[in-house]
């Protein structure tokens, strides 16, 4: 069976860019399962990985524009420091996570560490660069209604929810 939309695939993955290793689910030694086509993964990988079968293996380049956008201009946010829970541990370059009013997580770089107040540079980390990915396909079959429903994959033995 050949990936595309609707279908769940597991796969290993490396992520590199610019020559470096940021990560891998090798580490976890713990497969990704996805539900492609339901925005799971970069537009790019996602795109990549259709009309592949498991067993195959694959590099990916991952231009910008198709992973984590270009770099804007102007993203530089002040916030208070009371929405960071360890705020006193930040410093220029790290990056943290922030919760969105609206739910979900936005991942974000600190700018500038000041008294009562922290600049965030609102930019994705990864944004304007080229993401490199080693894949290799685990398994590809049929989404079950349930995960067509949830808008996820579900794992052999995941918990349900």
């Amino acid at each position: 069976m050949k990936a595309g939309k609707d279908k769940v695939v597991s796969l290993h993955y490396t992520l590199s860019v610019d020559g470096e290793k940021v990560e891998s689910s090798h580490d976890r030694d713990e497969q990704l399962w996805v539900l492609l086509g339901h925005g799971q993964l970069t537009p790019g990988l996602e795109t990549a990985l259709e009309g592949h079968e498991a067993g195959e293996t694959l590099q990916v380049d991952v231009a910008a524009a198709d992973g984590y956008g270009e770099r804007e201009e102007g993203q530089i946010q002040r916030m208070s420091k009371k929405y960071f829970p360890q705020a006193n541990r930040l410093k220029p370059g790290m990056v943290t996570v922030l919760q969105l009013k609206e739910g979900g997580q936005r991942a974000v770089t600190v700018h500038k560490v000041g008294m009562s107040a922290i600049d965030v540079d609102l930019n994705h980390p990864m944004a304007g660069k080229t993401l490199h990915f080693d894949v290799a396909i685990g398994e590809v079959r049929e989404a079950t209604e349930e995960e067509l429903k949830h808008g996820h994959a579900h794992p052999p033995g995941a918990a349900a929810h």
